[in-house]
């Protein structure tokens, strides 16, 4: 209980902080939970350049199925990407790895309790979880749990962001020293702006995402490993009401805890840097 009051008081203080001047906009629910119920699927062909995965996987073609919405005290964001997708010879994760999947509900504390928990720029408050699962390959899979607390808050000129800070807890890592472990946190946020609109209801967005880890002192233990890593994506989208095509710009540091520069694994890591993504959307 202590982290937790830790973790929920951090993320109050830091989203206060940053957006002191936006006011309260509290959800309203008008006394039924799936007032503000909504659902989307998306079906993307992805092309990475430059990416910064560990051991040099930075060039593939993949297929994307990502989906979100609300169903009462469920707000849901996930995706699951399957790798090499057009079975090339020259992608780096052919006959490697297949797919990657994220689940990430959050539980609307506002709607469970049936009271409104909104304050100064925030809006709700969530108990969030994360859920990562990789393949299962000759040195095991990845299976990661993230749980914390999270909130919906008010942003000038953004608007509505997600704003998460999570406690980590790792099942499967590839064998890593972290697994059955509790090791690290995560602090995330994620916006969506649309800020060009044409009068066909099309549109140009600023999209992305923020994902911070830190002091994973188990993994980041092992040689060639980091207690720290940073995922953040950038992408600038123009949306039609059944298509999408965008490019996005990530930074990456130490990616999923590789140490940038090392050699310690038998491959010089390349981790920590910038990668370009290329994505045409079809929306059902």
């Amino acid at each position: 209980m202590t982290m937790l009051k830790t973790l929920a008081a951090s993320t109050l203080a830091a989203t206060t902080l940053l957006t002191a001047a936006a006011p309260a906009q509290a959800t309203d629910f008008n006394g039924d939970i799936h007032a503000n119920d909504y659902k989307w699927l998306t079906f993307n062909l992805m092309r990475s350049e430059d990416n910064r995965l560990p051991f040099r996987n930075s060039e593939d073609t993949y297929l994307e199925m990502e989906f979100g919405g609300r169903s009462g005290i469920v707000d849901l964001y996930g995706y699951v990407d399957f790798f090499d997708i057009l079975d090339d010879s020259s992608d780096d994760l052919h006959d490697g790895d297949n797919f990657f999947a994220k689940l990430a509900p959050r539980f609307s504390l506002d709607a469970m309790t049936g009271y409104d928990l909104s304050f100064g720029p925030v809006d709700e408050l969530y108990i969030a979880t994360v859920t990562n699962i990789g393949d299962n390959g000759a040195f095991g899979g990845l299976w990661e749990h993230y749980v914390g607390l999270g909130s919906d808050v008010q942003v000038p000129w953004f608007g509505k962001m997600g704003f998460n800070l999570y406690a980590r807890y790792v099942r499967e890592n590839y064998g890593g020293e972290d697994e059955s472990k509790w090791d690290g946190y995560m602090a995330s946020t994620n916006w969506f702006k649309p800020f060009v609109n044409f009068d066909d209801g099309s549109f140009i967005a600023y999209q992305g995402y923020l994902d911070y880890k830190f002091d994973a002192d188990e993994v980041g233990s092992q040689a060639g490993r980091s207690v720290n890593s940073m995922e953040w994506f950038n992408g600038i989208y123009y949306h039609t009401q059944r298509y999408a095509i965008g490019y996005g710009l990530k930074y990456y540091n130490n990616m999923a805890f590789f140490t940038d520069g090392s050699t310690a694994t038998g491959v010089r890591q390349d981790t920590t840097g910038f990668g370009n993504y290329f994505s045409i959307n079809y929306k059902f």
